[in-house]
């Protein structure tokens, strides 16, 4: 009688189990264009997670104190975003949790008032990769239809709220119809979502956790885990990647948190990071829509 794969430990999986596990969700072809809009050297990709109260809701939490940090995102890092924004003229994309959404309805209305995209990040920031495939279906519609509604428009990207897909995420984007997905990481450029060996049509406009701010300043407050990257060295992380993409002519994706770089010593590095790649020259700054519908149009089939 033979024994569950589920049953064994890893080094006793028959080949075809692992090979399984691997090729649900794979890297396709590279989509690097051959030229990016206008002729641009590099494009850049900038993003925001406007997670805010959902991450304490998410665990069940109810510390008024981990919500308030939470608001303060909204309240404060998310305006001061837009300002930075503005003042060098750069388009962003925001990925909100549905609940977000619901709780600051006036802030998504603003975001997408000011030319800015907003797409799919769960419905409470669940952890997407552990629900059972139909409640995480159920949740991600919900989410789309909530944005939409509170917005007007229909969100086209997603980034899974937990940076993760479970074994039948993908199968819910494709039904969702969306043109890019942004959280996973098998390449710094553009590439096509596999599933199960077969091409999608689905734009992966990849992440990386070294490019995002929370990795560096996140903290918890009764465990041993407390930020130990000066804002300067993160800065400093931030432009080798763009100097890297650069000078490979790609692209340059980064994620930032409002409650996060939000605040009064870390909203410089925002500041900074646009005006020193603005100072290089011949860059392209597009939402993720954007940058996911031009190498889809302009990529060789390879």
């Amino acid at each position: 009688m033979s024994v569950p794969q589920s049953d064994l430990q890893p080094w006793q999986w028959e080949e075809p189990h692992w090979r399984h596990l691997v090729n649900q969700v794979r890297a396709g072809r590279s989509l690097r264009p051959n030229t990016w809009k206008d002729g641009a050297r590099c494009a850049v990709a900038i993003s925001f997670d406007a997670d805010h109260e959902t991450i304490e809701l998410r665990d069940g939490g109810r510390s008024i104190s981990r919500l308030s940090s939470g608001e303060y995102g909204s309240r404060v890092g998310v305006p001061r975003i837009l300002e930075v924004l503005a003042k060098h003229g750069v388009p962003a994309t925001f990925f909100v949790p549905a609940v977000s959404a619901l709780l600051h309805s006036d802030e998504q209305r603003r975001v997408i008032g000011e030319g800015h995209e907003i797409g799919v990040h769960g419905w409470i920031h669940e952890l997407n990769s552990s629900l059972p495939g139909k409640f995480e279906r159920e949740l991600l519609l919900r989410s789309a239809d909530t944005l939409e509604k509170v917005t007007g428009v229909r969100p086209v990207g997603i980034r899974t709220p937990s940076w993760d897909f479970g074994p039948h995420t993908l199968t819910t984007i494709r039904e969702m119809g969306l043109l890019y997905d942004s959280s996973l990481m098998s390449d710094d450029d553009c590439y096509e979502l596999l599933h199960d060996g077969a091409p999608t049509g689905i734009v992966e406009v990849p992440v990386e956790w070294i490019r995002d701010d929370a990795v560096y300043f996140n903290m918890h407050r009764f465990q041993s885990l407390r930020p130990h990257t000066s804002p300067a060295a993160v800065l400093d992380i931030f432009r080798h990647e763009f100097d890297a993409a650069y000078e490979e002519g790609g692209l340059f994706q980064l994620t930032l948190h409002p409650h996060h770089i939000g605040h009064r010593s870390r909203i410089w590095i925002l500041d900074e990071i646009l005006r020193y790649i603005q100072s290089r020259g011949s860059i392209w700054f597009g939402r993720h829509c954007d940058i996911a519908q031009w190498v889809r149009d302009n990529s060789d089939q390879r």
